[in-house]
């Protein structure tokens, strides 16, 4: 088996912002795994302020997990502790290698082409006009679920936002789920929260910043709204004494940033065992990394809006068979991939 890398710059088609600031372009790289005339293809994603991926020596260890492997060495005695990006990459281009080498990771109802995956639309923080042209956007397209990046802007224009959606639609009709990205303060959670809960909200994910253990155990006791964990579990080993004592009503997995699928489906576990819902999202990945995560979102048969339509964000996305028709992603076994950027690279 040979070994290598290449890396990938995504072009946003539009200034992404989240309380960590605004992003206008994304770095990728990607695995690949080649053997018996078959390549195996892996994405490793990082966001920069929210990956624990260090940047700095990042291209470093690609190199030498490359290195490791056309040396012989077993994957699983690389580590890749500090790196779940690169561990999550590795992991999907091994499947990949090992299944079909043609990016079908899974043989489900989702890569057989029967059956859509629901997913939420994704609603970016921006001026107001800006924000409320996505959401007519998305209702318009069919989502009856919408995800509202919050915590960035003035409070007042985004309970101003969320209000003119209430006027128009119930909460029967429209589901809202709001992602605070820890943008508010252990000062103004509970009074925030309190405001918002006059909305009809679904649930607020990571309303303050993680590692803040007791006071997060505090606002999940007495939020109006169900809160959700989703930088809390950012490199972190699968930990039932943090959900024992948090008792989150939800909590995401993001594969790339938890370290692949076996970690995530351990916090899955960890989170049925005490009623603890949970949904998967993706971090900004390609089309490659989100086809991955898909794949396997669609194993775990879930049945709730899942959030996986990031795959329309870039300009020079990698072109696949993913499609989204009626708020569902799809797997569209008519449409070729075209790996040229990737392999050309």
């Amino acid at each position: 088996m040979k070994a290598s890398y290449t890396n990938y710059n995504l072009d946003f088609k539009f200034p992404a912002g989240t309380s960590r600031g605004v992003l206008l372009h994304k770095a990728s790289a990607f695995i690949l795994l080649e053997n018996n005339g078959k390549t195996g293809i892996g994405e490793c994603s990082t966001i920069p302020g929210l990956s624990i991926d260090p940047i700095e020596t990042y291209e470093e260890k690609l190199r030498d997990v490359c290195r490791q492997l056309n040396e012989g060495t077993n994957i699983d005695d690389i580590n890749m502790e500090d790196y779940p990006s690169i561990r999550f990459g590795l992991e999907t281009a091994w499947l990949d290698l090992n299944t079909s080498g043609n990016r079908v990771l899974f043989d489900n109802s989702f890569t057989q082409g029967k059956e859509g995956i629901p997913i939420n639309g994704l609603v970016w923080m921006g001026n107001k006009n800006f924000m409320q042209e996505q959401i007519r956007e998305k209702i318009m397209a069919g989502y009856h679920c919408i995800k509202l990046k919050v915590g960035a802007l003035d409070f007042e224009t985004e309970i101003e936002i969320i209000k003119n959606i209430r006027k128009q639609f119930s909460s029967k009709e429209i589901e809202i789920r709001l992602d605070a990205n820890g943008g508010f303060t252990p000062a103004d959670v509970f009074v925030k929260l309190e405001r918002l809960s006059h909305l009809q909200i679904h649930s607020v994910e990571q309303p303050i910043k993680p590692n803040q253990w007791e006071i997060m155990s505090e606002i999940c006791k007495t939020s109006p709204i169900p809160v959700v964990l989703d930088e809390e579990l950012i490199g972190k080993q699968p930990n039932v004494e943090m959900l024992d004592f948090v008792r989150p009503a939800y909590i995401i997995l993001k594969p790339s940033m938890t370290g692949g699928f076996h970690i995530s489906e351990e916090w899955i576990r960890l989170a049925e065992k005490q009623n603890i819902g949970w949904w998967i999202t993706s971090a900004l990945e390609s089309n490659i990394g989100l086809n991955a995560i898909a794949q396997w979102t669609a194993s775990l048969n879930p049945v709730i809006p899942q959030g996986l339509g990031t795959g329309q964000l870039y300009q020079n996305n990698i072109s696949s068979p993913l499609e989204i028709k009626n708020a569902k992603l799809f797997y569209n076994r008519e449409k070729e991939w075209d790996l040229k950027a990737i392999l050309q690279s």
